[in-house]
């Protein structure tokens, strides 16, 4: 991947304080990006390479960032569908790895894409929702038991 590029068709975004919360219509899912994320994923405009994206996010949080730091981003980006193209070419890194060598003391917050699957409206408005469950005693439809709470 020369030059990612951020998908955007089919998603609805929010920022609040710098951080970015994203609705896929697609999938469902909500994905919240810490600020760093967020940053990196609005500069995936398919004009810029990870290196360029390295020395903008550089500049903006003023602190030295390496190139596994923006592997990590772009690997948890891609993870959650949120590239249109792929980074396989990029060697994925962890986030053990990356604290390793970019060290405890650097003053930024990792890259970090949280996501979760959203009910549809049907699971949304359901009472089941929450009740204690076992195999004796199964949940009311829609929902199903998983770990003794109906979802």
């Amino acid at each position: 991947m020369e030059k990612p590029i951020a998908r955007i068709k089919e998603l609805v975004t929010q920022e609040i304080n710098g951080e970015l919360l994203i609705y896929d219509l697609r999938t469902n899912r909500a994905h919240h990006l810490t600020e760093t994320a967020a940053f990196v994923w609005k500069n995936c405009d398919g004009t810029k390479s990870i290196e360029d994206i390295r020395k903008v996010t550089a500049d903006h949080f003023k602190v030295d960032i390496n190139q596994d730091f923006i592997s990590l981003a772009l690997h948890q980006l891609a993870k959650n569908d949120l590239l249109k193209n792929d980074v396989k070419a990029i060697p994925e890194i962890s986030r053990r790895e990356v604290i390793k060598r970019i060290g405890l003391a650097t003053m930024i917050a990792l890259p970090i894409v949280a996501s979760l699957s959203v009910p549809n409206t049907a699971l949304a408005g359901a009472s089941c929702v929450g009740a204690p469950c076992s195999p004796l005693n199964e949940c009311a439809p829609p929902c199903t038991c998983s770990g003794g709470t109906c979802i």
